[in-house]
């Protein structure tokens, strides 16, 4: 049987899965963002293996989501940022957090704030419309095919449900 690859699949989801998916790559993500940028604080900060780690990193500069900086040239010590790509992951995780906190806060709360600069105020991610400022939900949106719809291999029920769509049906909310 021939496997399907993440990454061949006609789905934005899947091919962003095939390099996030990985509980590392997103924690690795996470530190960098958050400032913890060398090798040795990822090492210890995650508790991961330096062969993972260092396999991890390779593929974020591969695929441009981070850009390795020169700190130190003996012994060469690099830091590790994020590129454009790589900030715009931000919301992605933010939204992961805002779930965790919520579905698997520990009893005295989650883990850490989010601090929104601009207004000096505590906040959590909100998913909005780009064109109203309402709220997605699963109950107030629906799919339509885009430019690059196909039917493929991770796509076969999924692709011809969302192509039989209307744009017609996009204008009433689901059913509850």
């Amino acid at each position: 049987m021939t496997r399907i690859r993440l990454s061949d699949m006609a789905c934005s989801i899947a091919r962003a899965t095939d390099l996030f998916g990985d509980a590392w790559t997103t924690l690795i993500m996470r530190d960098v963002i958050t400032g913890v940028t060398r090798f040795e604080d990822l090492t210890n900060d995650l508790g991961i293996s330096r062969k993972v780690l260092a396999a991890r990193l390779t593929r974020l500069v591969e695929e441009g989501v981070l850009v390795r900086e020169r700190y130190q040239d003996h012994p060469p010590r690099d830091d590790y940022r994020a590129t454009q790509k790589g900030e715009e992951l931000y919301p992605v995780l933010l939204a992961l957090m805002n779930w965790g906190d919520r579905w698997y806060a520990g009893p005295t709360g989650p883990p850490a704030r989010i601090r929104h600069l601009d207004c000096g105020r505590d906040t959590h991610a909100v998913t909005a419309c780009a064109h109203c400022g309402g709220p997605l939900t699963v109950h107030n949106t629906t799919q339509l095919p885009g430019p690059g719809e196909c039917v493929g291999p991770g796509t076969r029920v999924i692709g011809p449900l969302i192509a039989g769509r209307e744009a017609d049906d996009a204008v009433s909310p689901r059913p509850e």
